[in-house]
Formats: C-alpha cells, structure tokens, sequence
C-alpha cells in the first residue's frame, strides 16, 4: 500500500468504525448499482421515443 493511497484512505474513513465504514461501502456499491439500472432505463425511454418518432 502506497503512503499516498494509505492519506487517501485515512481522509475518506478517517474517525469512522469498521461498521461505519462497511456500511459506507455498502451503500456506495448500492448507490453505483442503482445508477446503472437509472441510466439503462434512460436508455430504454430514449429509444422508446426515438422507434415512435419515427412511425409518426
């Protein structure tokens, strides 16, 4: 582990319990996963709209 990622670390978790922080992580990875889902249904809508602008 690098010093620089070790300062990194220490900034982002600094003062937090182990729980805390395997509660942050958790809810970051549950964060990133419910973007995925938002823009892939962006994506879906997006096409939607775009099939039914052209049959008009």
């Amino acid at each position: 582990c690098s010093p620089a990622s070790f300062y990194a670390w220490r900034k982002k978790y600094g003062d937090t319990t182990p729980d805390e922080a395997k509660r942050l992580r958790h809810l970051e990875k549950e964060n990133a996963r419910l973007l995925r889902i938002v823009g892939q249904q962006r994506l879906e809508l997006e096409g939607m709209k775009e099939v039914l602008a052209k049959k008009r």
